[in-house]
């Protein structure tokens, strides 16, 4: 080892002299681990929360993906025509390697009406025998069951919020309002179907179980004949290749087939969640920059407190490169060790955090997320490479920033004025 890595290393705390370190060496020790620790910190803050966020998003995303399928094929016609021919869609969008299953469908808006009570809700008329094939509602049902969803006995699956709100239960009877309607001398008459509530489903996802309702698709295509949109559902192998899968689909298909994956249905949500993680990197990040200024501040009160130590050196031979590559070391090296502390720190915490807050809910006597507000009990978490290999390359690029004003500073003092004044 060479003697500018021996004593950085020994200024960072690192390395032990075999005289006893007298009151400076302590004091710069003191100073280098506490620069240590505010760059483990930061660096294991940025983990875990970002762990956590993604943990939300995948989370949310796969409850909202157990309702809605990974790619929708729209046919822009009436839904009564359009239901005569899904079967050739489907079989079409079938030929690619990539789609694992098709089911029709039917989507419109209308309201649901329960005494004096009224809601807007999403309507999806489903084939319940293929519905399996491109979601997982069948295994959400909390009371009834999906295939009471048979032609013509204008039956409907609620989710859970909804049916509440609703004060409604399997076996009662509901009310369902299309938008388009006729027009009489008496004014404007809506469209409605008395509906019999067949189920209840809970997806974990509020939006889903507050707005949406499941019918038949050939009920949803008598009600809704003039303004429900219909086509094809589609699951694949791998629902982050649904952007791909859906624009290989447009070359097989007929061209007024419209294809649409869950990345383009849920735009706004998934956009302002990636919006929110990269405010979130860039807000904590300054814990990283905060601890990185502490770092340069204690390299330059330690060229301050070793002048006399620098001065030594350059009148035995050391050159002004060899003492600025001494605190470069020292530097380094905090860094690198800081860093390595934080993501160690901040991986154990995030890959453990099914443990670490219950624990922490059992101490305190609290509850972090309320189901009843979240419909989340425990705090997910998702450690990925990617993010933490991004968070400690930034961490090392801050201390490696930090190191090179004190190093400029050490490496030009002058040993004549330093000695003269001390």
């Amino acid at each position: 080892m060479s003697y500018e890595w021996w004593i950085g290393a020994r200024y960072a705390g690192l390395a032990r002299s075999r005289r006893r370190g007298g009151r400076g060496d302590r004091f710069v020790s003191f100073i280098a681990a506490s620069s240590m620790a505010g760059i483990a910190l930061g660096v294991a803050a940025l983990i875990v929360v970002l762990s956590v966020m993604n943990g939300f998003q995948t989370q949310v995303r796969d409850r909202m993906l157990s309702v809605l399928p990974h790619i929708e094929l729209y046919v822009p016609r009436n839904a009564g025509d359009a239901l005569s021919q899904w079967r050739q869609i489907a079989d079409r969008a079938s030929r690619h390697p990539a789609v694992t299953g098709t089911a029709p469908f039917v989507a419109a808006q209308g309201m649901i009406v329960r005494g004096e009570t009224l809601a807007g809700v999403q309507v999806r008329g489903i084939d319940p025998a293929a519905e399996s094939a491109v979601s997982d509602i069948a295994g959400q049902m909390v009371s009834g069951r999906l295939d009471a969803l048979q032609p013509g006995a204008f039956s409907v699956v609620l989710g859970n919020q909804l049916a509440v709100s609703l004060g409604v239960g399997v076996g009662d009877t509901v009310l369902l309002l299309a938008p388009q309607g006729s027009i009489s001398p008496a004014g404007f008459t809506p469209r409605m179907r008395q509906f019999t509530v067949g189920g209840v489903f809970s997806s974990g996802y509020y939006e889903y179980d507050a707005t949406l309702a499941f019918i038949n698709v050939e009920d949803a295509a008598r009600v809704f004949r003039d303004s429900g949109s219909s086509g094809v559902r589609l699951r694949i192998a791998d629902m982050q290749q649904a952007p791909f899968v859906a624009r290989e689909l447009a070359a097989l298909l007929p061209p007024y087939v419209h294809a649409q994956d869950w990345t383009q249905n849920n735009r706004t949500w998934f956009a302002a969640v990636q919006t929110e993680k990269r405010m979130m990197f860039l807000i904590l990040a300054l814990i990283v920059a905060v601890a990185a200024f502490n770092l340069l501040s204690s390299l330059v009160m330690a060229v301050k407190d070793k002048r006399s130590d620098i001065a030594i050196l350059r009148t035995i031979g050391a050159t002004p490169r060899e003492i600025a590559r001494i605190f470069l070391v020292q530097g380094s090296l905090i860094g690198v060790v800081g860093t390595l502390l934080g993501v160690g720190f901040g991986a154990l915490v995030a890959y453990n955090i099914d443990v670490i807050v219950p624990l922490i809910e059992r101490m305190l006597g609290v509850q972090f997320l309320p189901q009843q507000i979240y419909f989340i009990s425990e705090l997910p978490s998702n450690p990925q490479i990617a993010d933490i290999a991004v968070v400690a390359s930034t961490s090392l690029a801050l201390a490696l920033l930090a190191t090179l004003y004190p190093s400029w500073r050490a490496s030009s003092l002058q040993p004549a004025e330093v000695l003269r004044h001390d």
